[in-house]
């Protein structure tokens, strides 16, 4: 299974991942130029990071995101969300006319639910498909 997930990856990072990577990065730049925007800017970055590699992946829901993610996600719909995954969808119809394009397809619906509502959201290995959040230091012992 493993291998048959990097001959997924490999053949997806030549014909869709880089060039759907690079505009998510250039997107997050611009974003992060843009002071005000740099949750968007890491959320495009999050983006990127997942058009590379797709496959052997899932998209959670981060606990506690709370409603700045709320708010977020409601700006970057208005703003980006809906053409993304218009497009991620339409890519997706396409790729499922083949049968060899239908795990394809399957990966760009995942991409297009992601493009949706970026912000609250975690990508995880398949094989441990829960977020794990990363150990915080308290007060006390930052003081100490």
């Amino acid at each position: 299974m493993a291998l048959l997930r990097f001959v997924a990856n490999v053949i997806w990072f030549l014909l869709v991942g880089l060039p759907l990577a690079l505009g998510y990065a250039l997107a997050g730049l611009i974003a992060c130029v843009l002071i005000i925007t740099i949750p968007f800017g890491i959320a495009s970055f999050r983006l990127a990071l997942y058009a590379l590699w797709p496959f052997g992946r899932t998209v959670v829901d981060r606990p506690g995101a709370g409603v700045g993610s709320l708010l977020g996600n409601v700006i970057w719909f208005v703003f980006a969300g809906w053409w993304l995954a218009l497009t991620h969808i339409a890519f997706a119809v396409t790729l499922f006319v083949s049968i060899i394009g239908i795990p394809f397809g399957i990966a760009a619906l995942k991409m297009a639910y992601l493009s949706v509502l970026p912000l609250g959201k975690e990508i995880v290995p398949t094989d441990r498909p829960q977020f794990v959040p990363q150990p915080r230091r308290s007060l006390a012992t930052q003081q100490s």
